[in-house]
């Protein structure tokens, strides 16, 4: 790897044949000689070889050619193709100026075979030729300027001829035969047998078992195993009529009497509950005698440890519920404002601000591998599938990658989609027309279904790979150094709006933190949403 401090150039290209299937081969790039980079103290040589991949597409990451401080200066790249099936490969000379970071090798290789030793050198940019033709204003201005009317609908094209399956491409190759025997052709000779692995050496003996075919009786692990009544949880013989023992039965299957206790009182009943018996022996016993209520009575809802039904509704008692078995809204605290738009009432769970009053008259675009931060107040436990950004006019590249996340304020990451393409926006039934033709609306990025506990989160979202205006975005316009999202009071820092660069198509940081070095928030603040779809 590169020291960093280097300005580097990506230079990407693809290689096809004139019937669309890929090329195979490398592209080598070589530097004149050695490159000294004192500063950085190294010194670069060799050739770079790009090799081609299934889709005959290459990239390689080059020092530019114009990096400051290296020796020599004022040189350029000698490429050469090396293609298989290509009767005369290329050779020619190129400039990677540091301007430009990424480059693909069709832009700036010489289409004239006559001139090889041709160098692509930077011209004025479409802007700066309008410039200097009279025009006044920013390059946004300028940009707006250039947007026309919307052309009428082209006709669908013939449907192109089928293409050659591999048996028909291999007879075009010269193979001699049918279906089957190209099919059996595919099949390779079975290998030689391997040789006979070495034996391995033998293992320690194990400990001896115990002696016997038994084991254990009842935990005696002994040759000869003698079992009393505790061993099997029995009475032992002894204890039939014993003192501490257990009685015995007579004939009649009862205790004999002498075995059972002496009675005390002579079978004369004293007293039930205090009240002693009349001269009959009887006793009456009320009510009261035994702690039970008269026939006749009623009890208070203390009494039986209830609330009285006047406590419902009222305050400081329990709320009651309507025909729907729920509660009232008008017994419910005032949490939220009512009569207003919310989140919910427009399909998303949560999000970053209401975009009714977000005017953007001039475009503005994601830019490729920025890693934009957005801020959420979760107020209650929300389950989210979705985060969503609001797109000022997205029409849906299928070479582009997206990226997306979902953050606690801690930093630490609660959950991350994969690299994905996003459909185009607008299209959804009900659309506005507008919203159809200028591909603008809600673009949701899938991720696990997540439940989130109250508390505040980032979500995170990045165009790893694209281009610089694939993907416009409705924003919170910001022209200061910091966003005015990142406004709170001491002691309790969130920052609400923030970005990092150089998030590449891999796995999003396992945490993050709004005081590393390198994080901005000097940008237009990306509208976003979480939903649960």
């Amino acid at each position: 790897m590169l020291p960093e401090g280097i300005p580097t150039v990506r230079v990407t290209g693809r290689f096809l044949t004139p019937e669309g299937k890929p090329l195979a081969g490398q592209v080598i790039f070589r530097a004149p000689g050695m490159v000294t980079f004192g500063e950085f103290d190294v010194i670069l040589g060799g050739p770079v070889a790009a090799p081609l991949d299934s889709t005959g597409a290459f990239e390689v990451v080059l020092p530019a050619t114009d990096a400051p401080g290296m020796i020599p200066t004022d040189w350029s790249y000698a490429v050469a193709e090396q293609l298989a099936g290509v009767p005369m490969n290329r050779t020619y000379q190129v400039l990677l100026p540091a301007e430009t970071p990424a480059v693909d090798l069709a832009d700036i290789a010489p289409t004239d075979p006559t001139t090889p030793n041709y160098v692509a050198v930077r011209g004025d940019s479409a802007y700066e030729v309008a410039v200097e033709a009279g025009f006044v204003g920013t390059v946004e201005q300028w940009l707006a300027s250039l947007i026309g009317p919307r052309g009428d609908t082209g006709a669908t094209g013939q449907t192109g001829p089928a293409g050659d399956d591999a048996y028909e491409v291999a007879v075009a190759a010269g193979f001699v035969g049918d279906r089957a025997a190209w099919l059996a052709s595919l099949v390779g000779p079975r290998g030689a047998t391997g040789e006979t692995g070495e034996q391995g050496p033998p293992g320690t003996n194990g400990a001896d078992g115990a002696p016997g075919v038994v084991q254990s009786v009842n935990g005696q692990s002994t040759a000869a195993v003698v079992l009393d009544a505790a061993d099997v949880g029995a009475v032992p013989d002894t204890a039939p009529g014993a003192a501490g023992g257990v009685a015995q039965l007579d004939e009649t299957g009862k205790v004999p009497a002498a075995q059972l206790p002496a009675l005390s009182g002579g079978g004369t009943v004293q007293t039930v509950a205090g009240v002693s018996p009349d001269a009959n022996g009887n006793v009456a016993l009320v009510p009261a005698d035994v702690g039970a209520a008269t026939a006749a009575h009623t009890h208070t809802a203390a009494q039986v440890g209830a609330l009285a039904t006047t406590a419902r509704a009222a305050a400081n008692g329990v709320a009651s519920l309507d025909a729907s078995t729920r509660v009232p809204i008008a017994q419910l605290p005032a949490a939220a404002g009512r009569n207003m738009w919310t989140p919910q009432a427009l399909g998303f769970a949560a999000w970053s601000c209401d975009p009714y009053t977000v005017a953007n008259p001039v475009p503005k675009y994601l830019k490729p591998q920025r890693l934009f931060f957005v801020g959420f107040n979760i107020t209650e436990t929300t389950t989210v599938n979705r985060i969503v950004m609001f797109a000022r006019g997205y029409g849906g590249v299928s070479t582009n990658r997206y990226r997306g996340a979902i953050y606690r304020d801690t930093g630490a990451k609660v959950v991350e989609s994969g690299g994905v393409a996003l459909t185009m926006a607008g299209q959804e039934a009900g659309s506005l027309p507008a919203m159809e033709t200028n591909h603008v609306g809600a673009v949701p990025l899938t991720i696990a279904s997540t439940s989130l506990a109250p508390g505040r989160y980032w979500a995170a979202w990045s165009l790893v790979t694209g281009g610089t205006a694939d993907f416009a975005f409705f924003h919170v316009q910001n022209e200061s150094p910091i966003a005015t999202a990142n406004f709170w009071m001491p002691g309790t820092p969130f920052a609400r709006a923030w970005y990092t660069e150089g998030q590449t198509n891999a796995a999003l940081p396992a945490t993050v933190s709004q005081t590393a070095a390198g994080v901005l928030a000097d940008h237009d603040i990306p509208i976003m949403a979480l939903a649960n779809v």
